[in-house]
């Protein structure tokens, strides 16, 4: 059982900057997400596109703006489980939650803050019968592990950042990369086209378009596929591993059976003032809850994470009193026994 202060459901930015707002309250966070990543949409979607309203940053790279973020609260030591769903929770007695994901994993928490961006991504699967029997047995839908994939063939479809991206890095690991889209045309990162266009030049990347994936082959684990190429008979391919990248389809999957009100597929919260929901001790932040006026921007939910963390606090601590201190004048405290702190002062005569 993993027990914590707060159990944060959903890795975006908004749920790793909460861990940061509760470590300066002294409180533990463990993060639940079902990608197999933290991030995000930051990091499965859109890793290397620019975003622009992030204050102090004219510019960042939504992968750095992850990376910042969990160097940011490394010294805080929070946990996660990656790669698992909430599914249900129960109240065990007035001060502790149970959480149990789709893997059976059992978190004890003292509040709730649910922070899963659009909801629970799920990957948009390829339409063709049977597709189900080779799940997880040689068709993956996410990247876990790279080195699963040393020296073997592999064969990923789709034509954004991440088909791109994947297929470039599986280049100097798999024995064999075929990247397979229905367009001529990729939209992704100008840099990341060229690099595919270096490395099918080179021979590192097969490339084959406009064409598509419409059957697989195999007894009982992937063996090959079939593609359709415009214009031209269906043919196979022998390879060990699929990987279609289609992006991902956000749904609010079982947390929508807790019991929360729910607006539109987005939880309503109370935003006077701390972004609790219905249920008392269940928050919800960022672009996963809505009430009047809500904005789905990043920057929104790092303030509405730092309120709900200023509301655990008190929850925690019925009667206790906290003083808020700038970080300049306070300092930071990591769980770790690290330190940041401000230049000291000094009474210095100058002749």
């Amino acid at each position: 059982m993993i027990t914590t202060d707060i159990l944060i459901i959903g890795a975006g930015p908004t749920g790793l900057f909460a861990v940061f707002e509760a470590g300066l309250l002294k409180m533990k966070c463990h993060i639940i997400d079902a990608l197999p990543q933290p991030g995000g949409q930051l990091a499965e979607l859109y890793p290397k596109k620019p975003i622009f309203d992030i204050p102090g940053y004219p510019s960042v790279n939504a992968g750095e703006l992850v990376d910042n973020l969990m160097e940011q609260i490394k010294q805080f030591q929070p946990g996660f489980t990656l790669g698992e769903t909430a599914v249900s929770y129960t109240k065990v007695d007035d001060e502790w939650f149970e959480v149990i994901t789709n893997k059976g994993t059992v978190h004890r928490c003292k509040a709730i803050a649910i922070a899963g961006g659009l909801g629970t991504f799920e990957p948009r699967k390829p339409t063709f019968e049977n597709i189900a029997d080779y799940e997880e047995k040689g068709l993956e839908y996410f990247v876990k592990e790279p080195e699963h994939f040393r020296n073997k063939k592999v064969v990923i479809a789709g034509g954004g950042d991440s088909a791109l991206d994947w297929s470039i890095f599986l280049s100097n690991v798999a024995s064999e990369v075929t990247l397979i889209h229905r367009r001529n045309e990729f939209r992704g990162a100008l840099d990341s086209v060229e690099k595919v266009q270096d490395l099918k030049n080179q021979g590192k990347i097969k490339l084959i378009t406009p064409a598509e994936v419409i059957g697989i082959k195999g007894d009982g684990k992937v063996e090959g596929i079939t593609v359709q190429k415009d214009g031209e008979e269906a043919y196979d391919i022998e390879t060990d591993y699929f990987i279609p990248l289609f992006g991902l389809t956000p749904k609010l999957g079982e947390i929508g059976n807790w019991g929360l009100q729910i607006e539109k597929n987005a939880i309503v919260v109370n935003n006077a003032l701390d972004y609790q929901t219905n249920i008392d001790g269940i928050y919800a932040i960022g672009d996963i809850n809505t009430y009047p006026g809500k904005l789905k921007l990043i920057l929104c939910g790092f303030h509405e994470a730092t309120l709900m963390c200023q509301s655990v606090y008190n929850r925690l601590n019925p009667g206790k009193k906290f003083v808020l201190k700038y970080t300049t004048v306070s300092g930071v405290d990591g769980f770790d026994g690290s330190r940041k702190e401000a230049e000291k002062a000094v009474v210095k005569k100058i002749d």
